[in-house]
């Protein structure tokens, strides 16, 4: 049985992960990370800690679900005693983001910004049509419940660098995340990513093409976040027999 530890136990997806392990067949919870108080009942035999070194000696894998400061924390607790680590935080800095690769170099560290089989699968259907419309103007739009803390969402900014790949691009030098103005006419390059926040929409990302006299926009909607939570516990199952490197949602599917 596999032992899983959780950092964001708090949040949303953590407090499903916590439900979802205990139905799970291979898998249970063997610690959870708090910063401050667990409202939710885990079990006796489940280890809670505010410590990071100790959620590592607790578990054989580690899911979190959290935000960049506290994955920060993990990643430098784990490059001392490494575990397979299935980070699903978005907004890292550039110095976290580097901290993932370094991680990646001692263990297995599998990091997705969205944990669904729609979104893996979206984004290689992005590349593709992306490469095939060479001539269409790209613009993505990412619809999110009101207290989402980052913008554009990690998953959006993610299906821009593989629509950027489709054509040899890098997203950051023709990404466009506002208009407002006299800006003149649209650039041919330019990936416009929009950020819109309402309500308790759990996610909605549309990737559109576009060009004279036709369309074709391609959706993916969560109506649950089971879907993230049940994606993270597959992840981890696979994650714990693989060697040290750096993973994605789609090697984990095999696509």
């Amino acid at each position: 049985m596999i032992k899983v530890g959780i950092v964001g136990s708090t949040g949303r997806v953590g407090s499903l992960l916590i439900d979802n392990l205990k139905n799970d067949e291979s898998a249970k919870l063997g610690a959870v990370h708090v910063f401050d108080e667990l409202q939710k009942d885990v079990g006796g035999d489940v280890f809670v800690t505010n410590s990071m070194a100790e959620l590592l000696n607790h578990c054989d894998v580690v899911i979190d679900f959290s935000a960049p400061v506290a994955t920060e924390a993990l990643i430098e607790a784990a490059l001392e005693n490494p575990k397979p680590l299935v980070i699903a935080t978005t907004g890292f800095t550039t110095h976290q983001q580097n901290l993932l690769t370094q991680a990646s170099e001692k263990m297995p560290v599998l990091y997705s910004s969205n944990m669904s089989v729609g979104i893996a699968l979206l984004k290689q259907l992005v590349e593709k049509v992306s490469a095939t419309l060479s001539d269409f103007d790209i613009e993505i739009i990412e619809y999110h419940h009101k207290h989402k803390v980052d913008a554009p969402s990690g998953t959006a900014l993610t299906l821009g660098e593989f629509a950027a790949a489709g054509r040899g691009l890098d997203l950051e030098s023709v990404r466009v995340s506002g208009r407002d103005g006299q800006i003149g006419a649209r650039t041919k390059d330019e990936i416009a990513i929009m950020a819109l926040r309402g309500g308790d929409i759990v996610g909605r990302h549309t990737v559109g093409f576009y060009n004279d006299g036709e369309f074709l926009e391609l959706n993916h909607t969560a109506t649950s976040r089971d879907t993230f939570s049940k994606g993270a516990i597959r992840a981890a199952k696979w994650l714990v027999n693989q060697k040290e490197g750096l993973y994605s949602i789609n090697d984990c599917l095999g696509i």
